[in-house]
């Protein structure tokens, strides 16, 4: 007896057992889509696993009904991958298996763009009838479309127009009716690269450094080092890209496929570039800003083996390869790397588990590598390539720390929000034709709003934080749930006129820019302003021109960018972040200060970077001035041994949130009872207690914290308490594991 065990999409956490009829058995592979009965209906879903036999004992088991022929498939080493998440990251298979194809592919709502051709069906018959019609005044129109088929081939009905200016699709129809010309249908491919060219670029003579990391990535795809992970931890400018560069000519030397993530989609366009340039069109792109017609094709190209490189974000480490060689993990740190949204996985380490099970090369490439990744080298679970110089042996910028508590109370109708130092050099700058950056982690024109009057302050009423303010709007916006309202002319509680803006966020430091660097041509790149793909690559492309004199922008700008001209990096509030309550705070705020500076120098020119700060002796600050990651690292692995927190331990965070406190107090107190029944002495239990953030659009959020080791057994008693024990009406329960934040 043949089993299926199919998954359908019903939210249910279940497999459920199938019979495989005979005619069907050469046909049902693990990964294929099927129909089969449930209930009184027929249902669509996946087979996860072939079985000999069924534990099922409610009578005989139904057959499969039939396959969805016309329903892309599954490759089997992903749905193993997927089936991994599920357990891992405590969410349903359902979630699981969704996440590993497109919406645009899953749905089967998307189909080929078909494009209808007309030929000539038979050459001897056309050049017979142009022969014994070439003078018939008649037959003229049919034989210039019968020559011009002959001449240029193939041909749709808008391109023949062109040719024939006498075209008529009755004297088309009665060639075809003669059996001269036919018509057949090709796929169209949704071009995502538009008419965009780029030039072709060689492979550079590689630097000491580059050199033995492409030598010891060799020695990965042959198969015969210890770990399938390589750390390459490279300082901005070292020449990263190069190396990734000629690893996925190694790998497809060997006929090897490989996959490229950027943390971000405004990097896509830049990474792509570069990627056609080495390897022309042979690439794919995968991320969320395509069209659900160009994801579709993009995600088939690759499923119908037609390329074998894919470039794009968090989703695309899912592209359906069958022969997978590299996967390489670009910005590893970076926290968008992490899903918001169930399944909440961390692509970084899903990559690391997919090249364990396909026997991939997995790099996980940064200039400031997250703790986690530094430990795993340090312990030797990775490999590790150091690339401590910057091409061409340029000298690091110069960095400078302005002390902002000594600038005084500004002049009136003055701000002191850029030092005189930044000032200076940013004039400096606009005087030699060079460029500026000037980095601040936070959008918006001012952070509250508040009454000098009475102290009101403009919150947003379903949730725990203030209102941005958007001058350029006349906004004020929650960027927590999106809430959007009128700014206030007057404070509504006292009814004052003076209502003041306090803070600063990229929108202001525009407007303070504008003012204080006339006739600098400015623009500003935050989630405010760049709505749309196209947004990124207007805005950068007039930079590369050298069309703005300075950029103005949040961690977007940070990373990944390269401009020769750019010579001066501005870092405006350094330690804005620190005061976050989240233990990877001083590690967040290293990182975005050392990527940004990196933006500095890349030309033939020494960068130079002013960090203003109203912190100067933080070890932080000081440990990023100093582009000292080592000794950072250092300081905060001791802090993180001290506390127990990754990456000496993994994290969990189970969250509770409802509308009515006292139910989502009583639930999450119940839950924390029983999962700790299945804890040990290795693992530590805080909480329930309110969030950070307390309320998110009108709901209240508890958090139950974890850390701890050996966690499988808890871990799978946690997936069932919340998979498949009911909470209360009106409450919610969602598990975060390896959590990136304590917010």
């Amino acid at each position: 007896m043949a089993i299926a065990k199919v998954i359908i999409d019903v939210s249910l956490d279940k497999e459920f057992d199938y019979l495989i009829p005979e005619t069907l058995l050469p046909q049902i592979k693990v990964g294929v889509m099927v129909r089969v009965p449930f209930g009184h209906s027929t249902r669509e879903g996946y087979v996860l696993s072939l079985a000999d036999s069924s534990d099922y004992t409610g009578g005989r088991l139904k057959p499969i009904t039939g396959l969805c022929e016309t329903r892309a498939n599954i490759p089997e080493h992903l749905v193993t991958l997927g089936r991994w998440m599920a357990d891992y990251y405590c969410c349903s298979q359902e979630q699981s298996i969704r996440t590993l194809l497109p919406a645009a592919v899953r749905s089967g709502k998307i189909k080929p763009r078909i494009r209808r051709l007309y030929r000539i069906a038979d050459v001897a018959a056309a050049e017979s009838f142009v022969a014994c019609n070439g003078t018939k005044p008649s037959a003229a129109l049919r034989v210039d479309l019968v020559k011009a088929l002959l001449a240029h081939g193939a041909q749709p009905a808008d391109s023949l127009k062109s040719l024939v200016p006498a075209f008529s699709q009755s004297g088309l129809n009665t060639l075809i009716r003669n059996k001269i010309v036919e018509t057949v249908e090709e796929i169209v491919r949704r071009d995502v690269f538009g008419d965009s060219h780029v030039l072709p670029s060689k492979p550079l003579p590689p630097s000491a450094d580059q050199k033995k990391a492409l030598e010891l990535i060799g020695k990965m795809l042959l198969g015969e080092t210890s770990s399938h992970v390589l750390l390459l931890h490279g300082v901005t400018n070292s020449g990263k890209t190069e190396v990734y560069l000629q690893a996925i000519a190694k790998a497809r030397e060997m006929g090897k496929s490989a996959i490229v993530l950027v943390p971000e989609i405004s990097l896509t366009p830049q990474t792509v570039r570069r990627f056609r340039a080495r390897f022309g069109d042979q690439l794919s792109v995968l991320h969320s800003r395509l069209s659900d017609g160009e994801r579709f094709d993009e995600w088939n190209r690759i499923n119908n083996g037609e390329v074998q490189i894919a470039v794009g974000a968090r989703s695309a480490l899912f592209a359906p390869f069958r022969n997978l060689g590299l996967i390489i993990v670009d910005e590893e740190h970076e926290s968008s790397y992490k899903q918001s949204e169930a399944p909440r996985y961390s692509a970084r380490d899903v990559a690391v588990m997919r090249g364990k099970l396909e026997g991939a090369v997995v790099i996980l490439g940064s200039a400031t590598p997250s703790a986690e990744t530094s430990y795993n080298a340090s312990t030797g679970k990775f490999l590790l390539a150091r690339m401590a110089a910057q091409v061409d042996n340029k000298l690091a910028p110069r960095v400078t720390i302005v002390d902002q508590r000594l600038a005084g109370p500004p002049e009136p109708g003055k701000s002191n929000f850029f030092s005189k130092a930044l000032i200076t050099a940013v004039f400096d700058r606009m005087r030699r034709g060079e460029q500026s950056i000037i980095f601040l982690n936070r959008r918006g024109y001012a952070r509250v709003m508040i009454c000098e009057e009475c102290g009101f302050e403009a919150r947003c009423p379903d949730c725990s934080v203030a209102y941005t303010y958007s001058r350029q709007r006349e906004t004020l916006t929650c960027h927590l749930c999106g809430g959007v309202i009128p700014a206030y002319e007057l404070c509504p509680q006292c009814l004052s006129p003076k209502i003041r803006y306090a803070g600063v966020g990229t929108e202001k430091i525009e407007s303070l820019a504008g003012a204080v660097f006339k006739p600098a041509r400015i623009a500003r790149m935050d989630s405010d302003t760049m709505r749309g793909a196209d947004d990124y690559e207007a805005v950068l492309e007039r930079f590369r021109r050298g069309e703005l004199d300075i950029l103005i922008g949040t961690q977007m700008i940070a990373k990944g960018l390269h401009f020769p001209n750019v010579t001066l990096v501005g870092i405006v509030n350094a330690d804005l972040g620190l005061s976050m309550p989240d233990f990877r705070a001083p590690e967040r705020t290293f990182q975005l200060i050392t990527q940004v500076a990196g933006r500095a120098g890349r030309g033939d020119i020494r960068g130079e970077v002013i960090i203003q700060t109203h912190n100067p002796e933080n070890e932080t600050i000081q440990y990023a001035a100093q582009q000292d990651f080592d000794g950072f690292s250092k300081f905060d692995l001791e802090f993180r041994q001290l506390l127990a927190y990754p990456p000496y331990t993994h994290l969990i965070i189970v969250h509770f949130r409802g509308e009515d406190e006292s139910m989502v107090v009583e639930f999450a107190n119940g839950f924390t009872a029983e999962l700790q029944r299945y804890g040990h002495e290795g693992i530590r239990f805080a909480g329930p207690s309110p969030a950070p953030i307390e309320r998110i659009k009108g709901k209240f959020r508890y958090m139950l914290v974890i850390r701890g080791s050996r966690l499988k057994l808890l871990r799978q008693a946690l997936r069932v308490l919340a998979l498949h024990r009911q909470p209360p009406k009106g409450v919610e329960v969602y598990v975060d594991v390896d959590a990136q934040s304590l917010l």
